[in-house]
């Protein structure tokens, strides 16, 4: 199990966009680990947003977020990366990224991944 740590969240107005980072703990990398993004309001179940595979295939996207959201990966700076756009007062959260060391293609299910971040807030607000 690794300590993820993400970063890039903020403050933004609606229809404002932006890019999330998920990045392994010194010494470790993300290379052999399918990763998620989730989100969490208080109150409510983490949701699951969008999967990667190891060979940089994005492999699921929820409904709430498909055609605005986009996951990437970059193998040569370590990092997985969640962009956001066209963001909404509903999108308010704070943002989790999730691994699980793996050469299956990812899953939106948080019980699947055993690696997870400390999260970063999200805020959508004019």
């Amino acid at each position: 199990q690794l300590q993820l740590v993400e970063s890039g969240g903020g403050l933004v107005q609606p229809g404002g966009s932006l890019r999330l980072s998920c990045n392994a703990p010194s010494g470790f990398t993300l290379n052999r680990y399918a990763i998620g993004w989730f989100r969490q309001v208080p109150g409510k179940e983490r949701e699951g947003l969008a999967s990667i595979n190891i060979y940089g295939t994005p492999t699921n996207y929820a409904d709430s977020v498909k055609g605005r959201f986009t996951i990437s990966r970059d193998d040569a700076s370590d990092t997985v990366y969640l962009q956001m756009n066209n963001l909404k007062p509903e999108d308010t959260a704070v943002y989790y990224c999730a691994g699980r060391h793996t050469s299956f293609r990812g899953s939106l299910s948080p019980d699947w991944y055993d690696s997870w971040g400390q999260g970063t807030q999200v805020t959508v607000s004019s």
